[in-house]
């Protein structure tokens, strides 16, 4: 582990996972089941103002895929984190270390509750964004799209404040239009189930 690192991470985030919307852990807490008792969830973040120590890792993009069994905070899930190719040594060893979970961030509690790790890998990333719609692509992998909710005859999407969640705490709504995940023997399909995008800001320390 690097120490006396210093690091920071902005950007935009967005998830899709298998809860009807809206997702009952965003409204009551993660000690209750997800809507089909496990929750199946892509976390998918572009980075447009980063660095650790000094390392510039702007544009760069990295995917969270995590499973849990039961409620979120009852552990033992099984996750895996993929990291844009283009990253080179260095940026390649600096997410590492920001991924580890012993820098902060929510990396690190999304460690603290996994049993099965399943690595870093490092591959091609397309995060894109249209308006109120967010996309993100690794082939043969994953295939996540959401698009923001609005209510009618309001023109921008429904927003959610002082939530729980540990990327941002005003979130919005969404719900996935087209979202499959294959990979570490894991195939789900969340489309048309629970979204949320909003930027993200974290650092260390």
């Amino acid at each position: 582990m690097t120490t006396n690192a210093s690091w920071t991470l902005k950007g935009e985030y967005f998830e899709n996972c298998n809860c009807e919307v809206l997702c009952p852990c965003i409204v009551q807490g993660t000690g209750i089941d997800p809507t089909d008792g496990h929750c199946d969830v892509a976390f998918a973040f572009h980075i447009t103002d980063g660095q650790f120590n000094g390392v510039s890792l702007n544009g760069l993009s990295f995917v969270a895929a995590c499973l849990t069994p039961g409620p979120m905070e009852a552990g033992n899930w099984t996750s895996a984190f993929y990291v844009d190719e283009r990253a080179d040594a260095q940026q390649r060893e600096a997410m590492e270390q920001v991924l580890s979970g012993r820098m902060g961030s929510p990396a690190e509690r999304w460690l603290a509750m996994t049993t099965d790790f399943k690595g870093i890998k490092f591959v091609p990333i397309d995060f894109k964004i249209e308006g109120n719609t967010r996309s993100v692509t690794i082939p043969n992998i994953i295939s996540f799209n959401v698009a923001g909710i609005t209510k009618r005859n309001q023109p921008d999407d429904m927003l959610l404040r002082n939530t729980g969640h540990p990327v941002n705490t005003d979130l919005y709504l969404a719900k996935g239009t087209a979202s499959t995940y294959t990979d570490h023997g894991m195939t789900w399909d969340n489309t048309n189930r629970n979204g949320h995008y909003a930027p993200f800001d974290w650092h260390w320390p």
